[in-house]
């Protein structure tokens, strides 16, 4: 465990100026922000000395001569002034930065609008016998059964309510059961479908949240002791999108704490295929209850892995969306730069039918965009050219069998795969520090009031670590970074010119983190299952807002493999 008695100048009032510079650093020397305790040696009349700057610049790798310490110091003490001012003033969690990042370098143009959506045929779909029987059908044989009236929405949520109720606990998946609201919606589901007005596929859909979504009739915790009881009085646009198409929320799933890993403030969420495990995060119990039969279909979020990982450790389908392509109003920020919101499903097309109802501008995050979304499930292999990240696959690693081996299934459906690396002159690792930095932000004050001792996990890589830790990080590298972001995103853009799309291991190399930064699409889908039963993945990278011919050859290979079919035993009916 770290020290907490250190992160916060509150906690440790007579630090020494050392030990104290030893965790923080100055604006004026690096750009890092500054901590309380030297705001309240400001409001007792003393200053910023030449010997603090000193330590400052141990710290930030710089140095200065005395003459150029002793021309900052008015500055410096006008800048802590300039603070004192600054962290009087009450930033809402929803208030985006005056810069927003753009994914799309300039001179490229992407068509707007809608679009259009052909669902695949589902002959001979009819009701079981036994409806819980359906808890594992993908939302496109779930749609036909509704608009068929063959069963109601009112059943189909009961059905997942009772589930939710007899295996969330198991799971330690639920924060919040929306029973009240999503028999309200079933029913209103189906009087409109008795009527003849059928919204479309996700009609009468039963869907899980994750928790950082704001619904206004239920409390959206972010997974975290500190929000727990925190009631936010409007409803996030995926989810006022959702209930236009139709769809009926049944409950808000879990995350871990303000989005990163599995554990959130009333225990860990479990992987379906052992009990034993997490489910992995953040979006963990929206892959572990679509997995398990407790939900149609979820939605979750990335900033660097959150959907990704939780749809490996649990062989969900998981759908990161281009950066931009669907609104984050109304969702916990934690990286206005690399925020996502994407569906979490049992099919490629489930996730295609859900990314149509969610995505396009509104008008409220400002980095939102209407960029037009087709999909035709039909659309041949022998039409896409189709990538693969060599080194990655070349690389040993435990699951490399099961990738090699989707290698082999793309090739016999006909695909001629073409060898790609990804750009390696650029520290991608190092840009990580624009994720804590932006963190760091987003959660300011809730490090400066010591609150973040109420998050559970309190180990190197958890939030209030990284949120303390980050205040090191000057603002001149965090801009610095940025930039270097941006020479990234030409290098992957010129990489990916003669591809469509691409396929890789899901963790190959600096895939994640770079295509992360970059905003690319990616749809993670399992690709086997190792001998103690549990799944692994591959993962399709699109080119931006390309998201219709990344899920066509994910569909495919999908289609082709059918390990998504498969239940986990503990849940299967």
């Amino acid at each position: 465990m770290p020290d907490t008695s250190l992160p916060v100048s509150s906690r440790s009032p007579d630090m020494g100026r050392r030990r104290f510079m030893a965790q923080f650093s100055l604006l004026g020397v690096g750009g890092a922000l500054l901590p309380a305790f030297l705001l309240e040696r400001l409001q007792e009349g003393e200053k910023i000395t030449a010997e603090m700057l000193a330590e400052a610049e141990g710290v930030l790798g710089l140095q200065f001569t005395d003459a150029e310490r002793e021309l900052m110091l008015e500055d410096v003490n006008e800048t802590l002034e300039s603070l004192q001012e600054i962290r009087e003033v009450d930033i809402p969690n929803t208030v985006h930065p005056a810069l927003s990042f753009d994914p799309v370098l300039p001179g490229r143009r992407f068509p707007a609008g809608h679009g259009s959506v052909r669902i695949s045929q589902q002959p001979g779909v009819t009701r079981p016998a036994n409806l819980e029987e359906v808890a594992f059908w993908p939302v496109v044989r779930l749609a036909e059964l509704v608009r068929t009236r063959q069963v109601s929405s009112v059943e189909l949520a009961q059905m997942y309510l009772d589930r939710l109720k007899r295996y969330g606990p198991q799971l330690e998946c639920v924060v919040s059961l929306t029973e009240e609201l999503a028999l309200k919606q079933a029913r209103r589901a189906d009087a409109e479908i008795a009527r003849g007005h059928y919204r479309g596929p996700l009609h009468g859909i039963p869907w899980g949240a994750k928790d950082l979504l704001a619904e206004d009739q239920y409390r959206t915790t972010w997974g975290a002791k500190p929000f727990e009881d925190q009631v936010i009085d409007e409803d996030a646009t995926v989810v006022a999108r959702l209930e236009e198409a139709g769809a009926v929320l049944v409950a808000k799933l879990t995350l871990g704490a303000l989005a990163w890993g599995d554990v959130w403030f009333g225990g860990r969420t479990r992987n379906p295929w052992n009990l034993e495990q997490g489910s992995s995060g953040s979006s963990a119990g929206s892959a572990a209850a679509t997995v398990a039969g407790l939900v149609g279909f979820a939605i979750g979020s990335e900033t660097l892995g959150s959907i990704v990982s939780p749809s490996t450790r649990c062989g969900a389908t998981g759908l990161r969306p281009t950066f931009g392509r669907v609104s984050r109003y109304g969702a916990m920020a934690l990286s206005w730069s690399m925020d996502k919101l994407g569906p979490i499903c049992r099919s490629v097309e489930d996730c295609a039918l859900v990314l149509d109802a969610i995505h396009g501008a509104d008008g409220k995050d400002p980095t939102a965009r209407d960029v037009v979304f087709d999909w035709d499930p039909d659309v041949r292999l022998a039409d896409l050219r189709i990538g693969y990240y060599k080194s990655a696959f070349d690389a040993e690693r435990d699951d490399k069998a099961f990738d090699d081996q989707a290698l082999v299934a793309l090739r016999s459906l006909g695909v001629d795969l073409t060898p790609i690396e990804l750009p390696d002159q650029f520290p991608v690792g190092a840009l990580r520090i624009i994720l804590n930095v932006e963190a760091a932000a987003a959660f300011d004050e809730l490090t400066r009031s010591n609150r973040d001792d109420l998050l559970v996990r309190q180990v190197r890589r958890a939030w209030p670590n990284v949120f303390r830790q980050s205040r090191l990080i000057p603002a001149v590298e965090y801009i610095d970074a940025n930039r270097i972001r941006t020479m990234l995103m030409g290098a992957l853009e010129a990489t990916l010119a003669g591809v469509d799309l691409f396929v890789t291991p899901s963790y190959g190399g600096s895939v994640l983190l770079t295509t992360n930064l970059t905003g690319h699409p990616s749809i993670t889908l399992p690709n086997g299952f190792r001998d103690d039963g549990t799944p692994v993945s591959i993962s399709f990278i699109g080119k931006l807002f390309g998201e219709s011919s990344m899920m066509v050859a994910a569909k495919a290979y999908q289609d082709a493999t059918g390990f998504h079919r498969q239940q986990p035993p503990t849940f299967a009916v």
